[in-house]
């Protein structure tokens, strides 16, 4: 993946490609109802307090689920919209690569209405720092989510509608607790590039190859390190899981070629394994025995973390890959790429995908399974997050439109909530979903 920060702001300005549409809200939005303002901050301020939160009630009387002023500008949704897909340029290291794919992709039905809007928080503002890595959203619970903003990893809780600090990374942090391995000297000013949360475990990484490990329930970091001190060491991924016999690890995943095993009940790393390119993701299956592997190669590796071998080759994506995820039932996986497929694999069948599902407009930055296994979230860099239908064969899928850089999505762990996190300049937000029910059985009870 790029390691080129400069790379990567031009690159995220660029991707609001429609200039002319989007000047043209902005001048909509800016000037006409603000009068101008000397700083930037002060005019996100203003534009949250004047525009609010969205909520399920409003959209069903019609209004955008962002809070767009649709009606008082010079451009339909419509409009906006199909200049979007038309003029979106999609980020591709191969090139048409994107284009090439679209052939192989399956038919579904797009009629899907598996999660309904509940609300838009406009005041939980998720940032992004690399252009390609888009897990920076996190939910614990139907209520609590976790979610990157510039230096700082924020929780905000959809209950009481309040947000708080969980980790200021701008100054120094240094662990309290004392490890064997661990940094105490901590680190200063750490550009976080990729969170990951589950349960009570929070792990920033970092552009330099740094890991911070939070209990939530505790004070303070309780473990820093550095995974490298090579120059392309940037930490692309991290993912936290429970191993056959119940101690909780994470494996790392960087741009150094390598994954990195590490055993927090230890807090140590017990394995490092190295790859001919580097790794942009690693999914553990929910055994913690295997490992998919994707990064920069369309091709990915299954690979065996006990024995160290590899299982199988994937093949079939064009370009580079930056997401996968395990089903829980540990027979099926997917994998996200910048030719803007995402594939599901079988592990007993793994001579070819058994299924390809396209994106809209670009690269599928980040893929999430439900815990009970019926839905699977793809998200696209920008204005799109598609729920399949699993269970069904991903015949059906919901289509959650709207505008805005994606910087993470992912369902609660009882699948009652969807968040979604929105970058953008004027309309970053949270966007929150709920699973819709059937209870029918109610019915006999009228």
């Amino acid at each position: 993946m790029s390691n080129d920060l400069d790379h990567d702001a031009e690159y995220m300005a660029d991707e609001h490609e429609a200039e002319d549409v989007e000047n043209n809200i902005c001048d909509e939005l800016h000037g006409r109802d603000l009068g101008g303002s000397d700083s930037e901050m002060d005019e996100h301020d203003h534009m949250n307090y004047k525009l609010g939160d969205t909520y399920a009630a409003q959209v069903r009387k019609g209004k955008d689920i962002q809070g767009i002023p649709w009606e008082r500008l010079s451009i339909t949704r419509e409009q906006y919209r199909q200049t979007r897909l038309e003029q979106y340029k999609n980020y591709e290291n191969v090139p048409l690569s994107g284009q090439s794919s679209q052939k192989q992709c399956k038919v579904t039905n797009r009629g899907g209405s598996f999660y309904e809007f509940r609300s838009n928080s406009r005041s939980v503002k998720s940032t992004i720092l690399h252009f390609q890595l888009r897990n920076l959203v996190w939910a614990t619970s139907k209520h609590d989510v976790y979610y990157m903003s510039h230096f700082s990893v924020l929780h905000w809780s959809s209950l009481t509608c309040k947000k708080s600090s969980v980790l200021n990374l701008a100054g120094h942090v240094a662990p309290r607790e004392k490890h064997p391995g661990s940094l105490l000297e901590g680190f200063t000013e750490t550009q976080v590039s990729t969170l990951a949360v589950k349960d009570n475990l929070l792990i920033a990484g970092g552009f330099q190859g740094e890991l911070i490990c939070k209990y939530l329930d505790r004070p303070g970091v309780c473990y820093c390190l550095r995974t490298s001190y090579d120059d392309n060491a940037i930490t692309n991924a991290v993912d936290i899981y429970t191993t056959p016999s119940g101690a909780i690890h994470f494996a790392a995943s960087n741009n150094d070629c390598g994954v990195r095993d590490f055993d927090m009940e230890k807090f140590e790393m017990s394995k490092h394994f190295r790859f001919p390119w580097p790794v942009n993701h690693t999914s553990v299956s929910p055994d913690g025995k295997l490992f998919v592997i994707v990064g920069d190669n369309p091709e990915g590796i299954l690979f065996d973390s006990t024995s160290g071998k590899r299982v199988a080759a994937l093949k079939g994506h064009l370009d580079f890959s930056f997401a996968s995820a395990w089903h829980p039932d540990g027979n099926t996986f997917a994998t996200g790429n910048q030719d803007k497929t995402c594939r599901v694999w079988d592990v007993r069948h793994l001579s070819e995908s058994i299924t390809t599902l396209k994106a809209n407009l670009g690269a599928i930055r980040s893929i999430r399974y439900s815990s009970d296994g019926q839905f699977m979230a793809m998200a696209e860099p920008a204005d799109f997050v598609h729920v399949f239908d699993v269970k069904n064969g991903y015949q059906k899928q919901q289509e959650i439109d709207f505008f805005g850089e994606i910087s993470g999505a992912c369902f609660s762990p009882d699948t009652e909530s969807l968040f979604i996190g929105v970058w953008d300049r004027t309309y970053g937000s949270l966007l929150e979903y709920g699973r819709k029910r059937n209870y029918t059985y109610l019915d006999c009870l009228i």
